[in-house]
């Protein structure tokens, strides 16, 4: 049976290069029409686009056996994020319930201004980012916070995720603890502190850079009556428990995170936790309604229509339609690596490389690409990081400066993908449409042609493999 499987794939064919770009393009059209033109939710395209390239696939000459490998490999990928995403709605539900949220809501009223709202709520969300190391972590916890924070201030929601998404993803990017910084290394082979040395000469000018952005943007915001801040503060002292002991959960996922604990059991330990805290709290809370509230999310009762709103979610339930599209996205991500569509557009791009400056932009194309087709960051490191990593020591170049592209025009460039993990995480978790945040995500953008610019002056070493600086 093996021997047969194995002639059967040895019998299939090759797309080459120019085949494999149109079938890119045709589904980039595809996604790009329905998802952007359109604006229909990213799920069902997914699924169009997944369902046609099978069938190409299979008319093509592939076997039916090959296309459900190529589906299965894919959704391997996705396992953990797809678990973490789980966790994250459980982890939400439960930070409400024992007045995580409410708390930090609370005392952002009384220590946050209008005019210096944007800096601020980019600063602390980077701060977190880095003492986590998640930028899912901080969007889903910090980001709820200061989604009713901006809101209640009367600024764009768009803006507001933004600058959120900016803040996280920049302190996930240059923290030791990150999985997407970590996975960057290792690809390179190099060590974590190298790593994130190099990514400085990007990440730290890109983010003053946005630091200055926003706080311009936030001199421009209204003004806003101080009555519904009061009354906003009001509704969340009666409704919720309003304590520094409500913090509890925020201090334990750091300390977690300090001590290495993987993302998922910290999530795990962050909920039961926090579950625990808010039924001391409250200890006439039944078992139902708590697992109930694991599983649909809280609803808030205040009275306060805004407060009701902002603060009924989490639970499972409210991940189920991500995860349907991360199942869609990975499985197409797995079809065009099964039938070598990607790996043929790769190899095509990095035969033709003989500059620093061509590489550079070539490996950085190749991330953003792999993020528009896959949407899944990990894949965006991984595959380009595979692929490029000889073109780099053949040129004699080290290896920190290919790791740097990874993780800038890689895991950053995730979150401005509607459609990729992080795209559809970051609107779920905000309640944010992704084409609203997306013009006002400035780091992504910045820290990727950051990242472009210092290749084009890397030099070649004539004799030996020393550290080519930029001129």
């Amino acid at each position: 049976m093996n021997l047969l499987k194995k002639r059967r794939h040895q019998d299939e064919p090759v797309l080459g290069f120019g085949e494999s770009l149109i079938v890119l393009i045709v589904i980039l059209c595809i996604l790009g029409y329905l998802i952007i033109i359109r604006q229909q939710e990213p799920q069902a395209p997914l699924f169009i686009a997944f369902t046609l390239l099978a069938i190409y696939g299979r008319l093509r000459g592939f076997s039916w056996d090959t296309v459900m490998d190529g589906m299965r490999s894919g959704l391997r990928a996705g396992v953990d994020p797809l678990i973490i995403f789980l966790s994250i709605g459980v982890l939400i539900a439960t930070w409400i319930f024992s007045g995580t949220i409410p708390t930090i809501m609370y005392f952002g009223f009384k220590i946050i201004s209008v005019k210096f709202f944007l800096p601020t709520v980019f600063i602390v969300c980077t701060l977190v980012g880095v003492a986590c190391g998640s930028s899912f972590t901080t969007v889903s916890t910090m980001g709820i916070a200061f989604i009713g924070i901006g809101a209640t201030l009367r600024i764009n929601p768009g803006l507001t995720a933004g600058v959120i998404v900016s803040g996280a993803f920049c302190g996930s990017n240059i923290s030791p603890l990150s999985g997407t910084t970590n996975l960057a290394a290792s690809v390179g082979k190099i060590s974590i502190y190298e790593h994130i040395k190099a990514l400085m000469i990007t990440d730290i000018p890109a983010w003053a850079i946005c630091l200055v952005l926003y706080t311009i943007l936030g001199f421009n915001s209204r003004s806003v009556s101080l009555n519904a801040v009061h009354q906003m503060m009001h509704g969340l002292a009666n409704g919720f428990w309003i304590s520094g002991w409500a913090l509890l959960p925020v201090l334990l996922l750091v300390i977690l995170a300090i001590l290495q604990v993987p993302a998922i059991p910290s999530l795990g330990l962050g909920s039961l936790f926090a579950t625990l805290l808010g039924w001391i709290h409250a200890p006439a809370t039944s078992i139902s309604t708590i697992t109930k509230t694991i599983m649909m999310g809280f609803v808030s009762h205040t009275g306060d229509k805004t407060i009701d709103t902002l603060l009924s979610k989490g639970g499972i339930a409210s991940m189920l339609t991500s995860l349907a599209l991360i199942v869609f996205a990975l499985a197409l991500g797995g079809l065009l690596i099964k039938f070598n569509i990607i790996g043929a557009i790769i190899d095509h791009i990095s035969a033709a490389i003989q500059t620093p400056g061509r590489l550079t932009l070539a490996t950085a194309i190749t991330c953003v690409g792999v993020n528009l087709i896959v949407g899944e960051h990990y894949l965006a490191i991984i595959l380009p990081g595979q692929s490029f990593l000889k073109s780099f020591d053949k040129l004699g170049l080290k290896r920190k400066f290919l790791t740097r592209i990874l993780n800038d025009a890689g895991a950053a460039v995730n979150a401005i993908i509607p459609w990729s993990v992080s795209g559809v995480f970051i609107a779920g978790a905000l309640q944010v449409n992704p084409l609203r945040f997306i013009p006002w995500t400035f780091f992504p953008f910045l820290v990727t042609i950051l990242a472009v610019i210092t290749g084009m002056f890397l030099k070649i070493p004539k004799k030996t493999n020393t550290e080519v600086t930029p001129a």
